[in-house]
């Protein structure tokens, strides 16, 4: 399995970016797909996530402005996020589970002004 990551960059604060993961097999056949990130010496911490069923999962810090989505003719995982602040820049991974985990590349999403 490959995971695509795709559409980070620069915005500024209050602004919006829209990240997209392309995955080498059917989107809607992972337990779970999600996206993570990692900011300069910090952990990689869960952003969202949706799970076979369409629930989903976000962390306190992200609800209200960013949402994750499934794209199943593209067969990716998308994640929009709005309202940006500059405690939101990291480096985002996208990762799906079936059986065992998948990670994408890092993309880097910078909120500065």
């Amino acid at each position: 399995v490959q995971l695509q990551a795709s559409g980070g960059g620069l915005a500024q604060p209050g602004g919006s970016l829209s990240l997209s993961c392309a995955a080498s097999r059917r989107i809607f056949t992972f337990k779970v797909v999600g996206w993570y990130r990692q900011a300069p010496e910090n952990q990689r911490q869960l952003v969202a996530r949706v799970d076979a069923g369409g629930s989903t999962y976000y962390a306190d810090s992200v609800k209200g402005r960013f949402t994750i989505s499934r794209d199943g003719a593209k067969n990716t995982v998308n994640l929009q996020m709005n309202s940006l602040k500059p405690e939101d820049t990291a480096v985002y991974y996208c990762h799906a589970f079936l059986g065992i985990g998948y990670w994408g590349q890092g993309t880097l999403v910078t909120v500065s002004s």
